[in-house]
């Protein structure tokens, strides 16, 4: 397993923020039953970078807290039957790991959401990194039974790693 981790700005965490990000993303892999050694990329930003890769990327002019860009497609979430048939696109020849895909978050959103929900930063920022694990996984949001699903699948992941609000 691979986990990369830039940080573009300075976190400021008073915590392990590397290894919650490692323990969440190998919780998350393991909790959906993902069947390879996989890599992901984590990049840490600050609010004009992620405004900016949202619109250059989704058309979308505004910052957000999370972006997730996925490397596999999935005929329904979680279903790595036809992972294999995408190892020419998906693989890293030097590791033979899986490239999972991209996870950005926006640090001044972990802070400010951890505050307008209640909770603390550490579980904000690992909430974020299960929430994208799950859409580089496959799942989605869009209608409300998608959003159901992927919340219980989140609430899976934070209680086995003890995160509660």
């Amino acid at each position: 397993m691979t986990i990369n981790i830039i940080c573009e700005t300075a976190p400021g965490f008073s915590f392990h923020y590397k290894k919650l990000a490692k323990d969440v993303i190998v919780q998350s892999l393991d909790t959906e039953g993902f069947p390879y050694e996989a890599e992901v990329n984590l990049t840490l930003v600050d609010k004009d970078r992620i405004h900016e890769i949202n619109r250059e990327m989704r058309q979308i002019d505004r910052p957000t807290d999370v972006l997730s860009f996925p490397m596999i497609e999935y005929a329904e979430p979680a279903d790595f039957d036809g992972v294999e048939h995408q190892f020419d696109d998906c693989v890293n020849p030097d590791t033979e790991e899986v490239l999972l895909g991209d996870i950005v978050i926006c640090v001044e959103s972990v802070y400010e959401q951890a505050e307008e929900y209640g909770h603390s930063v550490k579980r904000e920022y690992a909430f974020l990194i299960t929430h994208s694990m799950l859409h580089l996984m496959g799942y989605d949001h869009m209608v409300p039974e998608e959003a159901e699903v992927m919340e219980e699948h989140q609430r899976r992941i934070l209680d086995v790693l003890k995160i509660k609000r």
